[in-house]
């Protein structure tokens, strides 16, 4: 149901009081609700999320076994053994991985084994091989062994009905190659977001293409599918109509973005058209085809920024400007992707406190994105404007967040970093 007849331009009414970010994220929240979940191969678990407790129905090692190479034999036969006073013992067989011994160990008798063989019956302890000195089916014990040692238990690692792993777990290789021991070959996962990028602007031609003329090459489109991949969502370039597989470049037409926008998918970003230009398509459609929600928030860069629905999609209009499409998808859109992932919403940076190298100036009643690099230990501020300037953001090594009741901070005050890299 349209919230806004054809004839009403809804384009500068979020900017006569733009929406704080406080608002703005619990509209996110308010909106995302982790995803029903699905069934995929082991192989394609690592970065998945559990969507479900992982309980062991097995024990992992399934059977007693050696950690050793060396002999399997009783404990007892090699009591007061040394190098001066062997024990004799006869060898009646032996046990490889794969290959047990099928028969019982007697006393007096011994098993050749291999480190993770089976244990045979009757065994209770292994001599390395190193303590030992064999002639033949006769072996000689050169020390003594007490019951139990060089053997690993069965669910000595994992245990019958024991919690592996925890629902919302990411899974890492590690926790694939646990998976396996237990035997699954698939896993329950959260779905993955749909994520569709719809790139707007007359002036754009394709990623990593020369510019031509006034024509630019665009950055928003990879950077965005990156980011979306990071998050746990599927990137989607192209649509299904009559634009080609890979084209994602919408010319600022209402019909072509309208036609993008209604693709299927779960979330829809939309770079570029989201201000009040002659040109910003995209406030108008969202909000004549579905809900505008959100248009204009008090932050910079990013402040263009809207957020909506259109069908069952989530649509977040992110600025043109490289910087603002960066900082509003991170503050907005990566939260909703996360969460709709079963991820946690938080950003994905590791915070780290240090001093300012020289005054970081802001404005009151707007959050700022500062852009700073860490130097001798301390944070220099990049650039507080320029949000066309992409490269500001390889540049530095994180950002700074100031609050909007902030005026920013002196020289020497300690602040808190948000780091792009680890």
């Amino acid at each position: 149901m349209p919230t806004d007849p054809a004839n009403t331009d809804v384009r500068m009414r979020g900017f006569a009081r733009r929406t704080t970010v406080e608002d703005a994220l619990a509209w996110v929240d308010n909106q995302t609700r982790c995803l029903p979940s699905e069934f995929v191969s082991l192989w394609q678990a690592a970065g998945r999320v559990l969507a479900a407790e992982v309980v062991s129905a097995t024990n992992v090692p399934g059977f007693d076994r050696s950690m050793m190479d060396g002999y399997a034999l009783h404990a007892a036969d090699t009591q007061g053994a040394t190098a001066y006073q062997r024990m004799e013992l006869k060898i009646v067989g032996q046990s490889l991985p794969g290959q047990p011994f099928a028969g019982s160990v007697a006393p007096g008798q011994a098993v050749r084994i291999m480190t993770g063989a089976p244990l045979p019956a009757g065994a209770d302890a292994v001599l390395p091989a190193e303590r030992t000195e064999a002639i033949e089916e006769t072996l000689f014990a050169l020390d003594e062994v007490s019951p139990g040692k060089n053997i690993g238990r069965a669910g000595e690692d994992i245990a019958c009905g024991a919690s592996v792993l925890p629902t919302g777990r990411v899974l890492r290789p590690q926790d694939v190659g646990v998976l396996s021991s237990l035997g699954l070959a698939k896993v329950q996962v959260v779905r993955r977001p749909r994520v569709r990028i719809v790139v707007t602007g007359n002036e754009l031609q394709s990623a990593g293409t020369p510019a031509e003329g006034c024509r630019i090459a665009d950055s928003n489109g990879p950077m965005l599918a990156a980011l979306v991949e990071r998050d746990g969502g599927v990137a989607i370039l192209g649509g299904v109509d009559n634009r080609q597989q890979g084209d994602y470049l919408v010319p600022d037409n209402p019909a072509a973005i309208l036609a993008a926008m209604h693709d299927p998918a779960d979330i829809v970003l939309v770079s570029g058209g989201s201000s009040v230009g002659q040109e910003d398509h995209a406030p108008l459609l969202v909000a004549r085809h579905g809900e505008l929600a959100i248009h204009g928030i008090a932050m910079r860069p990013s402040s263009p920024t809207g957020m909506g629905r259109i069908g069952a999609a989530l649509v977040f209009l992110l600025p043109g400007n490289p910087v603002s499409c960066l900082c509003a998808y991170d503050f907005f859109a990566g939260r909703a992707i996360r969460r709709l992932a079963g991820r946690p919403p938080a950003w994905p940076y590791r915070p780290i406190r240090l001093p300012l190298a020289r005054k970081l100036v802001s404005q009151v009643g707007r959050v700022d994105y500062a852009r700073v690099r860490i130097a001798r230990g301390h944070v220099e501020p990049v650039a507080i404007s320029g949000a066309s300037i992409l490269s500001s953001t390889t540049v530095a090594d994180g950002f700074v967040v100031v609050s909007a009741d902030c005026e920013g901070f002196p020289a020497g005050a300690e602040v808190e970093v948000w780091r792009y890299d680890d």
